[in-house]
């Protein structure tokens, strides 16, 4: 029995509307998954305990560490959000590698809980420190490729910022550099977090003071 091709396809305008569909609910999928994963993360910290007040306050130092990787990794995975939120609100069509991308991504998003326990334990610092890093350098590479993809097949709507895509690479890509530059300092020193602000913010400055001189 023949079927015609037109009972088949969907038209241009169907095609179109299942595309932005699609990217819709990725959208929504992602902020679901963030929500979950900074919900985890506060679910992992450990209660300080003790009958007196000194004990209580000797306990929550001990877990000084726990609390400082929560509040690192919190700022983290709201950074991932907050870019996310900024590119995706101009995506109005979804294809299957961006759809991957977007998967491999929240992974590492949903580990983060799981490394911050990792990187707040004690022992072994380098082992930890840069499993921890490696985690958020391969978010931060897959959010840029997310958002190569959206460039290349041409995924956004029409007053999309010229610059968007490209500002995001860069600083998702800073941030990134920071991660992995990290991990070799890990071996010289305990400081080695500072890696994760000292790369972004001076990138941040040198490119303020560099517009600032085109301006002038």
């Amino acid at each position: 029995m023949n079927v015609s091709t037109d009972q088949e396809l969907p038209s241009e305008d169907e095609d179109m509307e299942i595309r932005a569909v699609s990217a819709e609910r990725l959208t929504f999928f992602g902020d679901a998954v963030v929500a979950i994963a900074l919900t985890l993360l506060a679910l992992e910290l450990p209660v300080p305990e003790g009958s007196t007040n000194s004990e209580l306050w000797h306990s929550a130092s001990s877990h000084r560490e726990s609390y400082l990787a929560f509040m690192i990794s919190f700022v983290v995975i709201a950074a991932h959000w907050r870019s996310h939120h900024r590119v995706f609100r101009y995506v109005t069509a979804s294809n299957g590698k961006l759809t991957a991308l977007t998967m491999y991504w929240l992974l590492m998003l949903v580990i983060t809980p799981f490394a911050t326990d990792v990187i707040g334990g004690h022992g072994a610092f380098q082992a930890r420190f840069v499993f921890y890093a490696v985690v958020q350098f391969a978010a931060c590479l897959l959010f840029i490729l997310m958002v190569n993809e959206v460039r290349r097949d041409e995924l956004y709507r029409n007053g999309t910022p010229p610059e968007l895509f490209s500002r995001t690479i860069r600083g998702i890509g800073m941030v990134a550099a920071g991660f992995l530059v990290s991990i070799p300092v890990s071996f010289l020193t305990h400081w080695a977090y500072l890696c994760w602000i000292v790369v972004p913010v001076a990138d941040t400055i040198a490119a303020r003071r560099r517009s600032h001189q085109r301006s002038a």
